[in-house]
């Protein structure tokens, strides 16, 4: 039996389909599901995989729905990045201190910029081994909440240290004014969730 989608349906590649009645299920409206089916059964596609990808998609879109109601509401993510800012400036500023006290000369050009390299990696390593380490920063665990990958999954030491070179970005944070999660969650796909106990 024919029906809207049939033609639709008709013009996509075997691969497409397969994600449409799959991984993409929820996305589709039940017409649109039934003439990729008809689709699939016309072109005799081997259908004995789609059990188990259906069922993996199912899992990740329930993990995804779990990590979409536990995400950090905008305030909470405002006290994480005030507390977070006091504490980095202050692990900079004893950065600093410990550089003009132990390295000789410091009005020489190179010893300046050494001191300035230092003190611009404390700020990054402050955020990069929190982090990685705990998937929380100091104002994290104030505020109970941790970075996850956008399906909840922790991240792997190169999402963090992309997520944290992704605040160099300028007004990473004012892009939360316009945006629900700032430039450097959508860049690294990472979140802040609220911690459960689960």
């Amino acid at each position: 039996m024919k029906n809207e989608f049939t033609d639709v349906m008709s013009q996509r590649t075997d691969k497409e389909l397969i994600q449409i009645v799959t991984v993409d299920r929820s996305k589709y409206q039940p017409a649109a599901l039934e003439a990729a089916e008809t689709e699939i059964e016309n072109r005799n596609i081997d259908t004995s995989t789609f059990s188990k990808l259906r069922a993996r998609a199912e899992l990740q879109n329930r993990e995804q729905e779990k990590v979409n109601k536990t995400a950090a509401s905008t305030s909470l993510r405002l006290v994480n990045y005030l507390i977070d800012i006091v504490v980095s400036y202050f692990v900079s500023m004893v950065v600093f201190l410990v550089c003009s006290l132990v390295l000789p000369n410091p009005e020489n050009p190179i010893v300046l910029l050494a001191t300035i390299v230092l003190v611009f990696s404390s700020f990054l390593a402050y955020y990069i081994i929190m982090e990685i380490k705990w998937q929380k920063t100091i104002g994290k665990f104030a505020t109970k909440t941790k970075v996850v990958m956008l399906n909840g999954e922790k991240p792997k030491e190169k999402d963090i240290v992309l997520r944290t070179l992704c605040r160099l970005i300028p007004f990473d944070w004012v892009s939360y004014l316009f945006m629900k999660n700032g430039f450097h969650d959508l860049l690294s796909k990472t979140k802040v969730v609220k911690e459960t106990k689960d």
